[in-house]
């Protein structure tokens, strides 16, 4: 009987391992220990600057080693495709711009949701990024998917009904996926509409901040469809179960205050404050280890669909890796050092 839970706690242990280095570092579970592992070579990425913003500084697109000076904001190299994402970084938070204003940031197509995953998985193999803020660029978030394909039955809407279900699997549906499964924390800085495909995409980040101007609707059901790329599993999550089948059955639109008073978002502030609100949240979370906070979502994630007898086993196995974090003792060596002032 002792040998058998003795085995199985080394399982949990292995386990816990495999779990969190894989998702920190993309790679197996021996890269565990490499936390300050951070260069990527040194090469350069093919491609033009986003936006046709121009080189700051001739090493964007590349990772180099944390050093000891002031924080400027850069922007990384993106080839065609990824234009519809801009992304910056400022230290370790990583902002990522949906940049289609005339079409308000719709989810058109395969480019567009391509892009979106590309951008997931760039931040999520990179150990020095440790939050992740969405927004939109112009004056909506995002504006969900295309009315006039749908009309015209192209694009995802295009095909037999076995294509349609296959678009959206290898299409729209990887973009869940990619961003609600980051072990880093996210935030959606909504400056405006964010409506079916847009409403859901901020319910896949962790913390969503409104600008006055935001309005949210999960209006699928007033096309006749439904909500294809997991709204229905993360409205419930967000909003309560009688709150999410009313906003899913009427396609009702909420307002900023609506949305603060369901908890669909978590504050609401002016529009011209809300890039700043957002990055000053994300400068309280990267402050703390990053270890601690991508183990800390992990456990958040699996708590959602664990037992509890479950969790606290992973728990204890994840807390066994902490403490040996070199960033856990430098925390430690900081805290005692304040207890003396």
């Amino acid at each position: 009987m002792f040998q058998a839970i003795a085995t199985l706690a080394f399982v949990q242990v292995v386990m816990a391992i495999a779990l969190f280095s894989d998702n920190l570092t993309g790679g197996s579970g021996a890269d565990y220990f490499r936390f300050d592992a951070v260069s990527d070579g040194g090469g350069r990425s093919d491609g033009r600057w986003s936006g046709g913003i121009a080189d700051p500084g001739g090493t964007a697109g590349c990772r180099e080693r944390p050093v000891r000076r002031a924080r400027r904001r850069r922007f990384v190299r993106a080839s065609d495709m990824d234009e519809f994402v801009l992304e910056t970084r400022d230290g370790a938070v990583a902002t990522l711009t949906l940049n289609d204003p005339e079409r308000r940031n719709a989810l058109s197509n395969q480019a567009q949701w391509d892009a979106v995953v590309a951008a997931c998985e760039r931040v999520a193999r990179d150990p020095e990024v440790r939050c992740v803020i969405v927004t939109g660029a112009g004056s909506a978030f995002c504006a969900g998917g295309n009315v006039k394909d749908m009309k015209d039955k192209t694009g995802i809407a295009g095909g037999s009904a076995y294509r349609i279900r296959e678009g959206y699997r290898a299409g729209i549906q990887r973009i869940p996926l990619a961003l609600y499964q980051l072990d880093i924390p996210t935030i959606a800085a909504v400056n405006g509409p964010a409506i079916g495909a847009g409403c859901d995409l901020a319910l896949m980040c962790d913390i969503r901040i409104a600008s006055e101007r935001a309005k949210f609707a999960e209006s699928f059901v007033k096309l006749g469809i439904i909500p294809g790329d997991g709204g229905a599993w993360l409205l419930p999550r967000a909003v309560g179960l009688s709150k999410a089948a009313e906003m899913t059955f009427t396609g009702d639109t909420l307002d900023a205050n609506e949305a603060l008073a369901c908890g669909l978002v978590s504050r609401v502030v002016p529009g011209d404050r809300l890039l700043d609100e957002a990055r000053a949240l994300a400068a309280r979370i990267v402050a703390n280890p990053g270890p601690a906070l991508r183990m800390s979502k992990r456990l958040m994630r699996e708590g959602q669909h664990m037992r509890l007898d479950s969790l606290l086993e992973l728990s204890a196995a994840f807390q066994a890796l902490a403490h040996y974090t070199p960033e856990h003792m430098q925390a430690l060596d900081a805290f005692l050092a304040s207890m003396k002032k």
